[in-house]
């Protein structure tokens, strides 16, 4: 007999239980008066009020239970369909830079696809997981970075500091690559000399941060990309109540930190 079968017969007898229930009720108080002289009526009528407090209650669970987990699901689904919109912005945005390399350098352009190719097969592969370990996340930003210093001919200060002490600690991934995107989009790309970039990462047994600082041009018109509000969504889906985000513009440098209250 296969489980299908059974929750089926199951609901079924539930459904026929409820209806008896029910149609006691109404005998009860339409015969009220002739049932009221019997022995042992009251004890059955006790009987029956439990009984039926029960069955509310338990429909109640199930009702509950089930909306919290359509709940889960949907916040699930949501925050699945922001992570995949990470992949094609980010990409689509080095396949840019990978063009204008072509005819100028082949050989450099070879060894950058060959980069990306390393960062796309993370992405499909371990970017669609719900969780990634730390180290992952950081070796990605780390290859992110390798990445751009290849491409790069101007007088440019990129610093990565790593400070962790559990480096299995779970995220969700792809979380990072926004905010170090954002910094090099608006920083580096725009900058002709001494552009900058200083990342640091730290954790310790419960909170993960990530603090990014860039220098940029202030005459630079800036626009707010899917970027920020792609992160903003998938924080307060993965982490409500348990992340703080902020960003602030002191002169001509930019920092963002974000922290994750694991």
């Amino acid at each position: 007999m296969n489980l299908k079968f059974l929750n089926k017969n199951r609901l079924f007898t539930l459904r026929n239980f409820r209806i008896l229930l029910g149609v006691m009720g109404v005998i009860i108080v339409l015969f009220n008066d002739f049932f009221g002289k019997a022995e042992g009526f009251i004890e059955f009528l006790l009987l029956y009020f439990i009984t039926v407090c029960i069955v509310v209650f338990h429909w109640l669970f199930v009702n509950i239970r089930f909306l919290i987990n359509l709940k889960n699901e949907k916040a699930k689904t949501e925050l699945m369909h922001l992570q995949s919109q990470v992949n094609p912005h980010f990409f689509f945005n080095m396949l840019n830079n990978l063009y204008g390399l072509v005819d100028k350098d082949s050989d450099k352009a070879k060894q950058l696809i060959l980069k990306l190719s390393d960062m796309m097969r993370y992405s499909i592969y371990e970017g669609q997981k719900e969780y990634v370990t730390l180290q992952q996340e950081i070796d990605f930003v780390h290859n992110y970075i390798e990445l751009h210093k290849m491409r790069y001919h101007k007088n440019i200060s990129i610093n990565l500091d790593v400070n962790v002490q559990d480096e299995n600690l779970k995220i969700i991934p792809l979380l990072f690559i926004i905010l170090v995107e954002n910094a090099f989009k608006h920083g580096v790309e725009v900058l002709r000399n001494n552009a900058f970039v200083n990342i640091f990462i730290t954790s310790d047994e419960t909170q993960v941060s990530l603090k990014i600082e860039n220098n940029f041009d202030v005459d630079e018109k800036k626009e707010k990309g899917i970027g920020l509000d792609n992160l903003t969504k998938r924080l307060a889906l993965a982490y409500p109540n348990r992340h703080e985000f902020t960003n602030a513009i002191q002169e001509d440098i930019y920092t963002a930190k974000l922290t994750l209250n694991i």
